[in-house]
């Protein structure tokens, strides 16, 4: 899911997407150790994507528009 699809979730539909990915992250990380897994990158992707969430997940709460430093002053 693309950053700007993200953007436009409300912040409870963004918290259940987080909590789904890191989910199939942990089913996938299992999944890697028992040597099941078809596809090991998809690992890597989703490590991302919790990141992304997480990363807009913090500025809804902070209330930063997209794209700005919260806590640092506008340029």
């Amino acid at each position: 899911m693309k950053p700007y699809d993200m953007r436009e979730m409300t912040l409870e539909e963004l918290k259940i997407h987080h909590d789904s990915l890191v989910d199939e992250l942990v089913n996938l990380r299992i999944k890697l150790k028992m040597r099941q897994l078809d596809n090991p990158v998809r690992v890597r992707y989703l490590r991302h994507e919790v990141a992304r969430a997480k990363t807009i997940l913090r500025e809804k709460m902070l209330g930063a528009k997209p794209g700005e430093v919260p806590g640092r002053p506008a340029r």
